[in-house]
């Protein structure tokens, strides 16, 4: 996994606006592209309609036990109007103080992701389960349980403030894309076993959720996966481009003058005249031993013995060899 390098850690004055701005462009973006209502309720129909085709619309069936049990309806209200908001940027901040290596990483992918879902929005507006036809049989969960939380009848805006929200950008899926992207980040940076186990589980339970509560069909989830899928294998290229964008804005520090290397010769010149000089006290004028490391111990005292000065001869022995040069002489 890509890591930043040293030096480029980030910086909490330039992520905010970063994130502030790329957050904006999405919200504006979602008002600006509405569509038109019946386009996106034709896409919605035609969406069922394929699912239908596959045996895979999972929907009324999902929708009618949320509805009918509001123990599992009003939790799941709950987490659908406030974990998408909330768990995301808790863990953006917990990378960023925890895992700065890996944050960069995960920040891009998640911008990018969100960016590619903004195109899904603008060129698929698609009218979610909730706002077909009553003839469909969908019923909003949101608004049945409304009174239990902050939230109206205009998906998980607050109530007042549904004007304020896209309705029409359910494909694809961004809720079932941010909880996959919380579910790596609790997988690959978590170290406990409970959040590799809410890492699998917290994706699959929201999936569940966008579906109960008849705010996406199972196409979206599908759709909101694959965009993720795109924007991790956008995110490392994105990166280095930016690298290479930054270096050239940013003025390298001036480099140093590397030391010419000693050529071989003088190196060795160096080394000889070195061996004779006086290395400690009491060894000037000493050559060095020419006893390879790990030689014979033997060898090692042969050496040795060659260093020690030899005793003179004795008197009568010097005597002897002094007349018989004299003879020898004569």
């Amino acid at each position: 996994m890509y890591t930043a390098p040293l030096g480029k850690r980030p910086r909490w004055w330039t992520e905010l606006p970063l994130i502030a701005v790329v957050y904006g462009l999405y919200s504006a973006g979602r008002l600006l592209v509405r569509g038109d209502v019946q386009s996106a309720m034709d896409h919605g129909a035609a969406i069922l309609d394929l699912e239908k085709t596959f045996r895979i619309d999972i929907e009324p069936s999902l929708n009618r036990l949320f509805t009918e049990h509001s123990a599992i309806g009003i939790p799941a209200d709950f987490a659908y109007a406030a974990l998408h908001y909330l768990l995301t940027p808790a863990l953006l901040i917990w990378l960023f103080r925890r895992r700065p290596d890996h944050y960069r990483r995960m920040r891009t992918w998640l911008m990018i992701s969100t960016l590619i879902g903004l195109i899904g929005f603008t060129l698929l507006p698609t009218c979610p389960p909730r706002l077909l036809d009553p003839s469909f049989g969908f019923v909003d969960t949101m608004r049945q349980y409304s009174e239990y939380g902050w939230w109206g009848g205009d998906a998980s805006a607050p109530r007042g403030l549904g004007g304020l929200t896209n309705q029409y950008a359910a494909m694809p899926s961004l809720h079932v894309g941010w909880a996959l992207w919380c579910g790596v980040v609790l997988w690959a940076q978590g170290r406990r076993t409970w959040t590799k186990v809410a890492g699998v589980a917290y994706p699959l339970a929201i999936t569940l959720v966008v579906m109960g509560t008849a705010n996406h069909y199972l196409l979206d989830a599908v759709a909101g996966a694959a965009v993720m899928g795109a924007g991790f294998l956008l995110s490392r290229p994105a990166l280095r481009l930016a690298d290479r964008i930054r270096a050239r804005l940013v003025p390298a520090a001036p480099s140093v003058p590397a030391t010419p290397p000693v050529p071989a010769e003088m190196a060795v010149a160096t080394a000889n005249v070195s061996a004779g000089c006086e290395t400690s006290a009491g060894t000037a004028g000493t050559a060095p031993s020419r006893v390879r490391p790990g030689a014979p111990e033997r060898l090692r005292e042969a050496d040795a013995s060659d260093q020690i000065p030899r005793q003179p001869a004795r008197d009568g022995a010097g005597d002897s060899r002094t007349d018989g040069a004299a003879t020898a002489a004569r």
